[in-house]
């Protein structure tokens, strides 16, 4: 493999396209390239290897909302499985599954009446402001 120079071609994840993209190499160090710009936005940002970047997920607020989760599950709610056995469950299942015919359509809906009668509803103000001149103004 030949050694990285400036302005060779590269794939790289570009952040602000939120791609993989064709980049520019910008500068060097070590024979890795260090700096890139992507070729599509012009945006310049270190090499990241074609990595995006971490999500930024807070794992404290994460696991707040799956305990609130939990205890609002409702009674009737088949509880959380084990994984081996939902993954055998899913398998099981999608090989004895069965294609329904479609429901009939429903009739279409009435349009609704408005909740405010026309008479009922204040009349509109226009504005009233001056029209300005335009161009130069007359002497």
């Amino acid at each position: 493999m030949r050694d990285i120079r400036l302005g060779d071609d590269i794939d790289d994840f570009c952040v602000r396209c939120k791609r993989i993209m064709n980049h520019n190499v910008v500068s060097v160090v070590n024979n890795a390239p260090a700096k890139v710009r992507c070729r599509i936005c012009h945006s310049d940002h270190d090499f990241r290897n074609e990595q995006p970047p971490p999500p930024k997920v807070d794992l404290r607020k994460q696991g707040l909302f799956n305990e609130v989760l939990k205890k609002v599950a409702v009674a009737g709610a088949p509880a959380a499985e084990e994984p081996e056995l939902a993954a055998a469950d899913a398998a099981e299942a999608e090989s004895e599954l069965e294609i329904e015919p479609e429901a009939e359509v429903a009739e279409p809906m009435e349009p609704m009446e408005p909740a405010v009668p026309a008479e009922a509803r204040p009349a509109r103000k226009t504005p009233k402001t001056k029209a300005k001149p335009r161009g130069r103004p007359r002497k």
